[in-house]
């Protein structure tokens, strides 16, 4: 592996497997808001994690020039409520400080916002390389698992772009009436 590679072990540690993810699918009903005191879950260890993260696709509804925030949420919004918090590390195990971190994803309803920047944004880490990004469980839609969408880029360095979700999420099965458009908000990757 090259070590400029990010492995799936140091994107587990990165924070970037969504820890409190793994859970969702069997217990969404016990993430609550961390200002109501939120329950903190386990990590999920993968068997292959010293293999390299595999690039994934950014899908048609990436939007460039995303705001700089920790919280995508946007007033007004319904869901369940997620916190998700780790470290960008490098493939020696240091953190990586001021690595661009880029998340998108869909509403609870299962929508991308594709005139505007709903559940988009991007931060850097700290000094340390720790992030925090207040979100929601992004809802399910014909044909894909819940997601979020991330870029990572460390200084000076290519871009990672994959896409996060649980092992244990279910994929509803796309039929021919519910395959999304082009054109349509909810669907896409």
């Amino acid at each position: 592996m090259d070590r400029r590679e990010i492995s799936r072990r140091r994107l587990l540690e990165l924070g970037l497997a969504l820890p409190p993810f793994a859970a969702l699918a069997a217990a969404t009903d016990r993430l609550i808001d961390n200002a109501s005191g939120a329950v903190q879950l386990a990590a999920t260890h993968l068997a292959d994690a010293d293999e390299p993260t595999p690039a994934l696709t950014e899908g048609p509804y990436f939007t460039p020039s995303s705001p700089r925030r920790r919280s995508i949420v946007a007033a007004g919004a319904t869901g369940t409520r997620l916190t998700l918090s780790g470290r960008v590390l490098g493939t020696a195990g240091a953190p990586v400080p001021h690595a661009l971190v880029d998340f998108w994803q869909a509403d609870a309803s299962g929508v991308y916002d594709n005139s505007g920047y709903r559940f988009r944004g991007h931060q850097f880490t700290d000094a340390r390389g720790r992030y925090t990004l207040f979100t929601v469980v992004p809802g399910i839609y014909p044909g894909r698992t819940k997601h979020i969408h991330v870029k990572v880029q460390a200084p000076r360095r290519p871009v990672l772009t994959t896409q996060l979700s649980s092992p244990e999420s279910s994929v509803t099965a796309p039929t021919p009436s519910s395959r999304p458009s082009a054109s349509s908000a909810p669907g896409g990757s």
